[in-house]
């Protein structure tokens, strides 16, 4: 089981079970000061013994819930600032057999200090039960004030990929005037895998081959892969083109996760915006939003764009409506080509959580050997040149470590990830 600020994850009844969830939406009723909760879920089977597990916590320790049934994860991101907390049973892109929790208060995800009262056992004064009610929510309109209408009726597809997007993505997409095809709109029998930034996403590829564009999420909706003309474009792309939309709306200030491209960087100054970046993380880069003021960012590696103003999450749905608004627009083009010049590549390699400190400090210790300028931030990200960088870091969900880089030049960018993998699991191997 994994207990970050991402969110408790596990494997359904085998380390993860209802008594954990029990046990943290417990913990959890003591941060909700507003005593209300709002609650959804994504289309995993386990989704609906969990929810109701989660509701009888709450409701126990005197938490009015609000139900919203099988719904995206912005969607209940976007309710929780109404009500002033949030849970949400989901554990994103992981494998199907997978479930968890994700945590809301005042509209944004858990941080750092949270956490330890959630997964350490609160003890909760008897009080009066809480009540229950399902609601619907206003997402679709409040998403479709932000992006206005769109004359020229592009024609998307969509994949859906079983999740629960399915009653909002194309919805939202045919009210602002494009013209939608659904692909997957159920779990049972998909084409593919939870995760649309890990799958080839072929049948996508091939329906977008003659559609102006193709958009896949994952599992719960917060994250968007863009494919153009039959290609998976990297999720940087989504964050590239969410952020041409936020400058071409006016926004400057940006925040960018440690690991997203540095086109998206350069593009921002370029536009005149400033940027500051974070630690890797939907919650780091949330916080420092809030503690920068910024208008707008997000995550490279997930395809996540931020938009603090509707809402503190990734924003899958929201951002395939703005994406679309772009279509035919100048802003478009001019994003794609400018990231086209760069080359990402983003592996992982399989080591033992409980030595992923030890591998990178000693990965670290290393490259101050071989780079003069060192982050270590979040892992080590080493700047190779003004084009060309690579980060090492443990993953807060798996038992894996992550290589990514960057560079304009391909060959250059697959030699760097090569040695640094190369590097990592020979450093593994000696700690063992």
């Amino acid at each position: 089981m994994k207990k970050t600020i991402s969110g408790i994850r596990g494997i359904f009844g085998d380390d993860l079970n209802l008594k954990d969830v029990l046990e943290f939406c417990n913990n959890f009723s003591s941060l909700i000061k507003s005593k209300k909760c709002v609650i959804g879920m994504d289309t995993r089977p386990s989704g609906p013994m969990m929810k109701d597990a989660a509701i009888g916590a709450l409701m126990k320790n005197g938490i009015d819930v609000f139900n919203l049934g099988t719904v995206p994860t912005p969607v209940v991101f976007r309710e929780a600032r109404k009500y002033g907390a949030g849970v949400i049973i989901s554990s994103s892109h992981n494998p199907i057999q997978w479930n968890g929790m994700k945590f809301i208060i005042d509209g944004r995800g858990i941080n750092e200090e949270e956490l330890p009262q959630i997964i350490e056992h609160q003890e909760m004064p008897t009080t009066e039960f809480g009540t229950t009610q399902d609601i619907t929510s206003t997402y679709i309109e409040d998403a479709q004030k932000i992006i206005g209408n769109i004359e020229n009726n592009p024609d998307i597809v969509v994949d859906i990929g079983g999740g629960a997007a399915k009653e909002f993505a194309p919805e939202l997409l045919r009210k602002i005037g494009c013209n939608v095809q659904v692909l997957n709109g159920e779990l049972e029998g998909s084409s593919r895998g939870p995760d649309p930034t890990a799958d080839e996403l072929a049948d996508l590829s091939a329906a977008s081959k003659n559609k102006e564009i193709g958009f896949a999420f994952d599992l719960d909706g917060d994250r968007l892969v863009v494919v153009r003309n039959g290609t998976k474009q990297v999720p940087d792309v989504t964050l590239g083109l969410g952020v041409a939309k936020s400058l071409e709306l006016g926004y400057k200030n940006f925040v960018l996760s440690i690991d997203t491209s540095i086109s998206i960087e350069k593009f921002i100054k370029e536009q005149g915006g400033t940027v500051k970046r974070s630690k890797v993380g939907e919650a780091n880069v949330i916080d420092l939003m809030l503690k920068s003021n910024a208008q707008a960012g997000g995550e490279g590696s997930s395809g996540g764009f931020i938009l603090p103003e509707f809402n503190y999450c990734r924003e899958g749905i929201l951002t395939s409506g703005l994406i679309a608004s772009m279509m035919g627009d100048s802003k478009f083009h001019e994003i794609l080509e400018y990231m086209e010049s760069y080359y990402q590549i983003r592996d992982k390699t399989a080591v033992d959580a409980k030595l992923h400190d030890k591998v990178i400090d000693s990965v670290k210790s290393k490259f101050s050997k071989e780079y003069s300028e060192i982050n270590d931030m979040d892992g080590v990200k080493c700047t190779i040149d003004e084009d060309s960088w690579v980060l090492i870091r443990k993953s807060n969900t798996e038992d894996i470590i992550r290589v990514s880089a960057e560079s304009n030049d391909s060959e250059k960018c697959k030699k760097i990830v090569k040695d640094t993998l190369k590097l990592v699991n020979e450093t593994f191997e000696q700690l063992r």
